[in-house]
C-alpha cells in the first residue's frame, strides 16, 4: 500500500457524514483534518465535502465565511464531493426549489434527491473504472443526486442504470453515492493516489 502518512486531508465538518471520511483516511494512514474555518484550507493537501443535507450545508458555508475560500481552493486543489458534496461542487442545480447556491466548480448539472427520499435509500453493486481497471464497489444511495448534464471535459468513471454517478474533472472528483460507510477504502485510496499524490 502507498504511504499516505504525509498527506493532510481536510473533511468539511460543518454538517453531515464527515466522521466516516475521517475514519477511512485514518485507515489508509493519511491525516484527517476537520475543516470548519477558512484558515484550515491553507494547511491541507486536498479536501472532501461529505454527504449531508445540502440546504443546511449551503447556509453554514456562508455563515462560516467559507464560500469564496472553497471556490478558490477547488479551482486548483484536489477536491472530492460526495452526495451533498457533489451538489455543492456542481455548476448548476436543476429543480432547485430550495435555492441552494452551488460552488460552480465541476461542469455538471445535478438534480437534488433524484433517487428519492431517505425512505427509498438503497445499496447496490456498481462497476467503477479506477486506474484503468474495473472495480466492483458497494454503493449506498441516500437521497442521492442525479447528474442531468455532463460537460465535455468531465470523465464518467461509473454509472448506475446508465446514469453517471462517479465523475472526474481535472482536480475534482464527484460521487452521488457513499462508499465510506464500510471498510472498503478503494475509492478513498483512488482519490489520494490520483489527486493528491500526483498534484
Amino acid at each position: 500500500m502507498a504511504d499516505y502518512s504525509k498527506l493532510y486531508v481536510g473533511v468539511l465538518a460543518l454538517q453531515g457524514d464527515f466522521e466516516r471520511h475521517s475514519y477511512q483516511l485514518s485507515l489508509l494512514g493519511a491525516k484527517p483534518v476537520e475543516v470548519r474555518v477558512a484558515s484550515q484550507l491553507d494547511v491541507i493537501d486536498g479536501l472532501i465535502i461529505p454527504g449531508g443535507e445540502s440546504t443546511t450545508m449551503d447556509i453554514l458555508i456562508d455563515r462560516f465565511g467559507l464560500r469564496e475560500p472553497l471556490i478558490k481552493f477547488g479551482q486548483g486543489m484536489p477536491l472530492w464531493g460526495t452526495c451533498a458534496g457533489m451538489i455543492m461542487i456542481a455548476k448548476n442545480i436543476v429543480n432547485n426549489q430550495a435555492g441552494v447556491k452551488p460552488l460552480g466548480l465541476m461542469d455538471i448539472d445535478v438534480d437534488r434527491n433524484f433517487y428519492g427520499r431517505q425512505l427509498y435509500s438503497f445499496e447496490d453493486k456498481i462497476i467503477a473504472r479506477l486506474d484503468n481497471k474495473d472495480e466492483e464497489l458497494t454503493a449506498t444511495f441516500i437521497r442521492a443526486p442525479g447528474v442531468s448534464r455532463v460537460g465535455e471535459n468531465v470523465e464518467i468513471l461509473a454509472r448506475h442504470s446508465d446514469k453517471p454517478i462517479l465523475l472526474k474533472q481535472a482536480n475534482l472528483l464527484a460521487s452521488s453515492f457513499h462508499t465510506e460507510l464500510d471498510e472498503d477504502t478503494r475509492l478513498m485510496a483512488y482519490f489520494l493516489q490520483n489527486f493528491l499524490m500526483k498534484k
